[in-house]
């Protein structure tokens, strides 16, 4: 027979725990302590499980029928009532702090912290998550909707930054993903943005081909009136074949100037594996300026705010704007290609040399484990041939012409 509500308060504890059951599977447990709980008995798969549902007076007897129905209802759809409940505990664990902008800080932490990334890794991941913190970062993470997202990177698009509105979705995409493997939300809505943003046009680095433009631009870093850091910095890179990046987070202990050398740690570089570079007498100079001024800190290159942290990403490239150059004339990253089209034009050097040099990989790994073995002798002759010449062509030196190859 099914139990009565007025029965149930006037059930007295025993020296046993003892039931009292209401059918189908629904019974109340009355123990020695005075404490009556009830539970769901069920099998499921085969095997007998039980349901805690609450206990009495808290939960009366409709609202322990009612919970019964509930967890019926998830064993007739195939679901295991008790599994389910772990799963709510576990996702209500972790939902403490769920926000969009919460979850993207620990999988940065995770992923790419924890990880061992560069520094400058690090930084373009906070970088796209800035773009996204106002708009959705308070939000709960399992409640944003593709639309919401959508509209902040169509922002990003209308502003003409559409390989930013891109990256910025496929970020957003890694941290839902994220949320789903710590059961903060089910599905990643980013996934389905794909096709919603326009194809950025494919734009490469400015870079300067021409010798006589390349003295022009050299001459006119020699003239910035900036400060004395970021001049040097300028300086410098055309010299060295770093991308902008590996430059401008360089730490002293890093340089022997006694060999002429400057050892980019592994986790810093693109390929991950360490790279050196052989420093012509111009770098070295260049160096000993800039340990002038800041030679007793950490970075190479400090912040023009905090001598804590290096100077920031656009730092050369904004003062090329300052000089008048435009973005389509110069960038930081261009002088790379430049060093690449002009070495490889002069006919004087061997093509694995440059490769080595500029620290880009290989597609035969047994070719390029023997190239960089083999042409350290040639990339520190090269290193001073290429000062020298871009000291020629600073000054206004008469440079012979070097035959260029013919085009493919």
């Amino acid at each position: 027979m099914t139990l009565k509500a007025t029965q149930i308060p006037a059930l007295q504890p025993s020296d046993r725990p003892f039931r009292k059951f209401d059918g189908r599977g629904l019974y109340i447990e009355v123990r020695p302590s005075g404490s009556k709980l009830w539970y769901f008995k069920y099998r499921f798969l085969g095997s007998e499980k039980r349901l805690a549902l609450g206990a009495f007076p808290d939960v009366r007897l409709a609202d322990a029928r009612e919970k019964c129905e509930e967890a019926r209802r998830q064993i007739r759809a195939g679901e295991d009532p008790s599994h389910m409940r772990k799963m709510e505990k576990i996702k209500a664990r972790l939902s403490a702090d769920n926000s969009f902008q919460s979850v993207a800080e620990d999988f940065i932490d995770v992923r790419f912290v924890a990880s061992g990334k560069a520094e400058a890794t690090i930084e373009k991941a906070r970088w796209f998550l800035s773009h996204l913190t106002n708009a959705i970062g308070p939000r709960p993470i399992d409640a944003i909707e593709p639309a919401e997202l959508l509209a902040v990177l169509k922002k990003i698009e209308r502003a003409g930054k559409r390989e930013t509105a891109i990256r910025t979705r496929a970020f957003a995409s890694r941290v839902f993903r994220h949320g789903v493997a710590m059961a903060l939300c089910k599905n990643d809505p980013a996934a389905l943005l794909g096709g919603a943003l326009a194809t950025p046009q494919v734009k490469h680095h400015a870079a300067i081909l021409e010798p006589r433009k390349l003295g022009e631009v050299l001459g006119t870093i020699d003239d910035y009136s900036g400060g004395v850091i970021v001049k040097i910095a300028m300086q410098l890179l055309p010299h060295v074949f770093l991308r902008p990046g590996e430059l401008r987070l360089g730490k002293w202990p890093e340089v022997d100037f006694d060999e002429a050398i400057w050892r980019i740690p592994g986790e810093r570089t693109k390929l991950r594996r360490p790279h050196s570079v052989p420093l012509s007498q111009q770098s070295l100079s260049l160096l000993r300026q800039l340990r002038e001024n800041s030679g007793w800190m950490e970075f190479m290159f400090p912040g023009e705010r905090s001598h804590r942290k290096p100077m920031c990403e656009n730092a050369m490239n904004l003062a090329y704007r300052r000089m008048g150059l435009g973005k389509d004339v110069v960038t930081a990253h261009g002088f790379r290609a430049t060093a690449s089209t002009l070495l490889n034009e002069s006919g004087k050097w061997h093509p694995d040399a440059i490769e080595r040099a500029l620290a880009h990989g290989h597609s035969n790994a047994v070719r390029g484990a023997y190239a960089r073995g083999q042409h350290w002798d040639e990339r520190v002759v090269m290193a001073q041939w290429w000062s020298d010449y871009l000291d020629q062509l600073r000054t206004g030196a008469e440079v012979l012409p070097f035959r260029r190859l013919p085009s493919n």
